[in-house]
């Protein structure tokens, strides 16, 4: 007998559909549903880089108690991809369940004694209800979002709410989807065992004031926010929708309501090699400019990031990061691109890294990029992945204190040049490592400097004079260590008792990390944990380290990048810093997280005082 899950609020729905068929609009539908009833939702979009034919897969964790990442598993799995059937049968956990079109028989020889199976004839019912092949394709998708909330509970009011908002002024679009959504919940009510199903969706009140929405939205929307009005790109996976979005918004936000005039420019270059150099160029000129990419983009741009370093010229880059190395898997995620921008371009060079975990953070650490990159006078990259920037998450609403000012950093003006203030553009006034700039035309007589990627004196001036050059470098390393009070500091979440283990993530990883702290704890296995936010790394992160015994470095890529870097930097030992390391392509799971940890703590001696 088949010991069923039994679960309500809490389980995981995955949907192997065909790449093209219009599935992720109803999946993210579904999704959206359980929303309105109260009850926090993560779904996942894992789709190949094609434009249709292929496998794709939409995976929906469904979480009262909060949990937005990964967990592992599957609970129900939606079968639609006759492709991947054997695969998708055997991801489902024992005791889930199967929903799938069973208008073709299946042999039994492919299903699975240990889940339970609802088979509906998805396609006879649409063959039977439609003549359009297209509608026939898109309705089924709809048909089988009625079935999924009758067997599960889902009230139809709250996807009849989304329809009309949808589809609102659209009455005709309405009435269909209304009409399909009702015919899948009909016949589910009339021909399945609804009560055959242990999943069940309970109205909540967990979602809050959260808000519903992918970190590249965000970063579009903390660009404009933080004053950005040049963006210059080049289309490119997972990031095209940052600058796309940032578009749209500046035509409601940046049109002067007196002359109709656009404060904003928008460049699609030729390629990312001149996207960045018109960033860089803008930036100089005195505007707030910004550029999205992701991996290759930035290794086309190494050249002109070594200069805007050199020269000390602000830029602010979002990198959407995908899986590599080259072109790679375009939309997949990944974490692996630490090392190419942290020390992107030839010779002694340090860039400021941003790690936001969620899509407000993706709004925060974007508008936070343009201050420091103006008031360090060097690249910023905001490093998002795939998964952050293309799936919706539920995160804290945004918020701005609007009396904030962008913080344009060391400028001279013209009164200061006309009152006799020394300007020299790579001289230290201050002690920081930060020099003082101009803006061209600032003044007629005063403060103009030649901009060069070659060796240069304090005023500006070329030389290759050993000394001179010593002397910028050191400057330059010594405004990387100011940054280190400038950029967002760790997140430390302490075990509930004192523990000499310890684990350090970033990113996207953060959700999944959540869930599998607390599953660990539940285990016996206490480990405290911090969660960087930026590099150069604080102060704190070596007194966190050299605070524990041993160091789990969890990351989403093969070579451990974050580890070797905190080696690197902090001095650290590498016997005191273990990888964990997950790099698929997929998101990182609770699950992976809570296994490799848990194995390698047993190998620790004595186990008793591990589990303790």
């Amino acid at each position: 007998m088949i010991q069923k899950i039994q679960s309500t609020n809490d389980f995981v729905v995955k949907f192997a559909n065909i790449n093209g068929s219009g599935s992720a609009s109803a999946n993210e539908l579904f999704a959206r549903s359980m929303l309105r009833m109260g009850v926090p939702v993560s779904p996942r979009n894992i789709f190949p880089s094609n434009i249709q034919g292929m496998p794709t897969w939409y995976e929906v964790r469904v979480s009262e108690s909060g949990y937005l990442g990964r967990r592992g598993g599957c609970d129900l799995m939606v079968a639609m991809n006759p492709q991947t059937w054997d695969a998708d049968i055997k991801e489902i956990d024992a005791g889930g369940y199967l929903f799938y079109d069973s208008t073709r028989e299946i042999p039994a020889a492919r299903m699975r004694s240990d889940i339970t199976v609802f088979g509906m004839p998805l396609t006879q019912i649409c063959n039977d209800a439609y003549t359009d092949a297209r509608q026939r394709q898109l309705f089924k998708n709809i048909i089988y979002i009625g079935a999924l909330a009758a067997l599960l509970g889902i009230d139809e009011k709250a996807i009849e709410q989304l329809f009309a908002e949808q589809y609102r002024g659209k009455e005709k679009l309405l009435d269909s989807n209304v009409q399909a959504l009702h015919m899948g919940r009909d016949y589910a009510l009339a021909n399945l065992d609804c009560s055959a199903m242990g999943l069940k969706v309970k109205r909540a009140d967990k979602v809050g004031t959260r808000i519903f929405i992918d970190g590249n939205q965000a970063c579009a929307l903390g660009a404009i926010w933080g004053g950005a009005n040049v963006c210059a790109w080049y289309p490119i996976t997972p990031s095209s929708s940052i600058p796309e979005t940032f578009d749209k918004y500046c035509h409601k936000l940046r049109i002067d309501p007196e002359t109709g005039k656009h404060n904003f420019a928008i460049i699609q270059a030729e390629d990312e090699l001149a996207s960045i150099g018109m960033v860089i160029g803008a930036n100089w000129n005195g505007a707030r400019a910004f550029t999205a990419t992701s991996g290759p983009g930035i290794s086309l741009m190494t050249e002109f990031l070594g200069l805007a370093y050199f020269a000390e010229v602000p830029a602010t880059l979002v990198n959407v990061q995908r899986g590599g190395p080259s072109t790679g898997m375009p939309s997949r995620t990944q974490q692996s691109d630490l090392l190419q921008c942290a020390y992107a371009s030839n010779g002694d060079t340090r860039h400021v890294l941003l790690f936001p975990e969620d899509p407000k953070e993706c709004f925060d650490f974007t508008a936070a990029a343009l201050d420091l990159a103006d008031r360090l006078q060097t690249p910023v990259f905001v490093m998002s992945d795939l998964d952050i920037g293309m799936n919706s998450r539920l995160c804290e609403s945004f918020d701005w204190d609007d009396s904030k000012r962008m913080d344009r950093g060391k400028v001279m003006t013209y009164q200061d040049l006309e009152s006799g203030k020394e300007f020299g553009r790579y001289l230290d006034v201050d002690g920081d490592g930060i020099p003082y700039r101009t803006y061209p035309g600032t003044h007629p007589t005063k403060g103009a400097f030649f901009t060069r990627g070659t060796t240069k004196d304090r005023f500006a001036r070329y030389s290759e004079e050993g000394p001179v050059y010593i002397d910028n470098m050191e400057r330059l390393e010594k405004k990387f260590e100011t940054a280190k009070s400038l950029v967002p500091m760790p997140a430390v979440r302490n075990a509930s008792k004192p523990t000499k283990f310890a684990v350090i993530h970033f990113g996207s990883t953060s959700p999944s990390m959540n869930e599998a702290l607390d599953v660990l704890e539940q285990q016996g296995h206490a480990l405290d944990s911090m969660r960087i936010r930026a590099f150069p790394f604080h102060s704190s992160v070596l007194d966190f380290i050299e605070a524990h015994d041993h160091v789990f470095v969890v990351e989403q890529n093969r070579d451990g990048q974050l580890r070797d870097m905190l080696i690197t930097e902090c001095g650290i030992d590498p016997a005191q810093l273990s990888s964990v390391v997950h790099y698929d392509g997929t998101p990182i799971t609770a699950r992976f997280i809570t296994k490799a940890i848990a194995s390698r703590l047993a190998l620790f001696s004595p186990l008793k005082e591990v589990a303790q």
